[in-house]
């Protein structure tokens, strides 16, 4: 980190050198309906637990591979949180290894939303809203949809 002022000595080496994600944290309206989305529609396996620092709140986490998403329910946020909290404000890119047409498929089936991304990606021999994208790892074969806060996902 760096202050804003111009009397900072900068830092001849990085402070850290990050090796993954442990986890992030999603601001929304309904923790209960949140869960109940990400668990259905995307497989993840939900976990509540208490936090040796708020032992009087109950903390709620969406777990998949080595990863998590943390819920706060707007409102009732606890800190330390991010400085500007809106449900609906993520985009976030997940990986399978379901064929991606069969995922839209059963999101389609289970009547989630899929975005429209205008024919994008129809020529591409991908089939119909699936297109090409570029993600950490590589090219990715990706289709959108909206959770029920609005955050994008991939």
């Amino acid at each position: 980190m760096s202050s804003s002022t111009s009397t900072s000595t900068p830092l001849s080496k990085q402070a850290s050198t990050i090796t993954s994600l442990d986890h992030l944290v999603l601001t929304v309206k309904n923790i209960e309906k949140t869960k109940e989305w990400y668990t259905k529609n995307l497989g993840m396996r939900h976990e509540a637990f208490v936090s040796a620092s708020t032992p009087d709140i109950t903390r709620h986490s969406l777990i998949f591979g080595s990863q998590k998403i943390n819920l706060h329910e707007s409102g009732h946020e606890f800190e330390p949180k991010a400085l500007n909290v809106q449900p609906g404000s993520g985009d976030l890119c997940f990986l399978t290894s379901d064929p991606i047409s069969e995922v839209r498929k059963r999101l389609i089936e289970a009547g989630v939303e899929m975005v429209d991304l205008g024919g994008e990606g129809n020529d591409l021999g991908f089939g119909e809203g699936i297109v090409k994208r570029t993600g950490a790892r590589g090219t990715l074969a990706s289709v959108y949809c909206r959770d029920l806060d609005g955050n994008l996902v991939e």
